[in-house]
């Protein structure tokens, strides 16, 4: 794994710092310039007529934002262990969201050449959700485009 590193080594300029989770046996990851932080597992407070991904809203040192089930806004399947689960607090556009995922594996910096295009899989399929993927030794990493996730998200109305 010579173009992976762990983010206390020397980086080169074509390094790009990641925080690596799981949604069930799946590893994702995204810009840890994203991050705001990392919680551990609160309940939100449900929403009506929230859209089926959005859990709720919690109080972020009295800002409101929206939680959003990862796995549910992707479409896979997750096993919500909220023992382990965490909350990580990102930046989308200006907006802040929580986004609960099963656990944070790992903050990494990996080489920009490693990622690789997503594969055409037909209309039907949104590419834009990914920035592409990172094969790696121990499996195959989604790298997430949260902007283009949430793009037709009014996160406002949501909070």
């Amino acid at each position: 794994m010579a173009d992976l590193q762990h983010s206390g080594e020397q980086r080169s300029s074509m390094a790009l710092e990641i925080i690596a989770f799981h949604l069930g046996e799946q590893q994702f990851c995204i810009k840890t310039t994203a991050i705001r932080e990392i919680r551990g597992w609160a309940a939100a407070t449900p929403l009506p007529h929230a859209p089926p991904h959005v859990l709720g809203v919690m109080n972020l040192r009295g800002l409101v934002i929206p939680v959003i089930n990862l796995a549910a806004k992707l479409g896979v399947l997750s096993v919500v262990d909220t023992s382990r689960s965490a909350i990580v607090v990102a930046e989308v556009g200006t907006d802040i969201v929580g986004l609960v995922v099963d656990r944070v594996s790992d903050i990494l910096s990996i080489n920009e050449k490693l990622i690789q295009p997503v594969p055409d899989l037909g209309a039907a399929f949104d590419p834009a959700f990914s920035h592409g993927i990172i094969p790696l030794e121990q499996g195959m990493v989604c790298f997430l485009n949260l902007d283009h996730m949430f793009a037709n998200l009014d996160l406002a109305a949501a909070a």
